[in-house]
């Protein structure tokens, strides 16, 4: 809903796909694993923004 939460799971996913291409490039699977851990977190919380704002999209098309 909030457009800073939104940022912030951009922000979260881009950092851990960072993560995850500097454990790629380095061989280090521990960097890579947390990269693509931070990527996925940031995916599921952006997920579940839109899903906050379709349902209140639908609860204020009711209240008209």
């Amino acid at each position: 809903m909030s457009l800073i939460d939104k940022v912030k799971n951009k922000l979260q996913m881009a950092k851990g796909h960072g993560k995850e291409e500097a454990g790629h490039a380095t061989g280090n699977p521990d960097l890579e694993a947390q990269g693509r851990s931070d990527r996925v977190e940031g995916g599921a919380k952006q997920a579940g923004e839109h899903v906050k704002d379709v349902g209140k999209d639908i609860k204020d098309s009711f209240k008209k």
